[in-house]
Parts: C-alpha cells; sequence; structure tokens
C-alpha cells in the first residue's frame, strides 16, 4: 500500500556522530486514524503507521537510535560508533518512504548500536519488541515469535534490574506486558506467573485498563495447553 504524501513529512536531522545533517520522514499525527490495538499495545491505523520511522538512520555513517534517544549519544560512545559502525558502513538512505522491511532494517541498526553502547535491557526489549511488531505487520510468524521472545527476556532482566524512572512504561505495564508476551510464544507458566506479579501490585488496583487486561488474558492463558 503506498502512502498517501500528505500522511509524511520531512524533518530535518543533525548527526552527532559525524556532523551530517540529512532528512528523514515522519507521520502527521492528525492523519492517524486508530483501528485497533493488540494486546501487547501494537497499534494498527488507517493510514501509514508511525512505528516505521521511530527510528532516524544517518546514511553517511550508518547511526541509527530511536528518535528520542538520537541526540542522546555522549561523545566517548561516538568512537565506538565510528569503529564498529562506520568504518564497515555501505552508504544508503533511510529518508524516504519506509516499507516493512525497510522499517525492520532500521530497528536492527538502532539494536545493534544499542548493544554496542549497552544502553538498558529497557530500550534493547523495546527495539526488540517494534520489530516483533512489524513482522507482525508483514505475516512472518516465526520472525515475530523470535523477537517478541528476545523482548520478553530484556523486559524481565529490566523489571529486575531497572528503574522504570523516564520510560513510558510502570511495573504494572511492564508486568503486564512481560505477561502478555509470554503468552504470545506459548510460555504458559511465564505468562500466569506475570500477570499473577501484575495482578497483585499497588499500582495495578490504581490503573483498571491494565487490570481488567491482566485478568482477560490470565483467563486465556489459563485455558492454553501445556506445551508451553
Amino acid at each position: 500500500m503506498m502512502t498517501a504524501v500528505k500522511d509524511l513529512y520531512d524533518k530535518i536531522v543533525d548527526c552527532p556522530v559525524c556532523d551530517e545533517q540529512f532528512t528523514t520522514k515522519k507521520v502527521r499525527t492528525s492523519r492517524l486514524r486508530l483501528v485497533k490495538r493488540d494486546e501487547d499495545f501494537l497499534n494498527h491505523y488507517k493510514t501509514e503507521n508511525p512505528i516505521k520511522y521511530h527510528i532516524f538512520v544517518c546514511p553517511n555513517c550508518g547511526y541509527a537510535s530511536w528518535e528520542n534517544k538520537f541526540d542522546s549519544i555522549r561523545k566517548n560512545q561516538v568512537k565506538t560508533i565510528k569503529d564498529k559502525v562506520s568504518s564497515k558502513w555501505n552508504k544508503r538512505d533511510f529518508g524516504g518512504e519506509r516499507d516493512l522491511d525497510k522499517a525492520i532494517e532500521a530497528y536492527k541498526l538502532a539494536l545493534l548500536v544499542g548493544m554496542l553502547l549497552e544502553t538498558t535491557k529497557f530500550e534493547l526489549g523495546n527495539t526488540c519488541l517494534n520489530i516483533g511488531w512489524l513482522y507482525r505487520l508483514k505475516g512472518e510468524e516465526d520472525e515475530e515469535i523470535r523477537f517478541l521472545t528476545l523482548a520478553r527476556d530484556r523486559f524481565i532482566e529490566a523489571f529486575n534490574t531497572e528503574s522504570l524512572t523516564g520510560v513510558n512504561m510502570d511495573e504494572s505495564k511492564l508486568s503486564y506486558l512481560i505477561g502478555e508476551l509470554s503468552r504470545r510464544i506459548n510460555d504458559k507458566e511465564k505468562a500466569l506467573s506475570w500477570f499473577n506479579t501484575c495482578l497483585n501490585l499497588p499500582s495495578t488496583r490504581m490503573n483498571p485498563a491494565i487490570d481488567d487486561l491482566a485478568r482477560e488474558q490470565w483467563r486465556i492463558a489459563k485455558e492454553m495447553g501445556n506445551n508451553g
């Protein structure tokens, strides 16, 4: 499906690694029409899905990161990117309209950069989750499951070892998401355990939407076969 040109606009970005300027596409929020939301929070839109454009990729040096993290690379990390990414980079442009394959490539570059810079487990998990979602939109279930599993495992590490301050996720929402990802990858035992963790948190009782979701998905997980 080709995107209507008016759904997208150009954003000019300065690369903090190579100091070059480049252009990348963004989706106009005014054009978004939500169709449905999956139980693991993937939004489906009538028009272009903005998750395809959340990753900025410098065409000159290969540095890739989330839009909201792109400028936060530290001086001492720049050398790592130049040595490990830019030195092997075949210049290519991600600034046009992205199909699902191009979006997946952008996220995988961001995942590589995140691993090289030893970013938080939560951020790595979130990148893997978005790759899984893109494979779902593409209809490639095996790859979706692979990346949902990677996301789930990183999120468990984040829940156990990291502060969630400054991310769009609290303990209640994250424990629910771990449960739902476990259910989707057919890990019944962990799904039930994490839904229970979610339901026992005081913060969940103050969030009726998550409370209802956790109870419903726990019920669905309970009815799963025991081959997870």
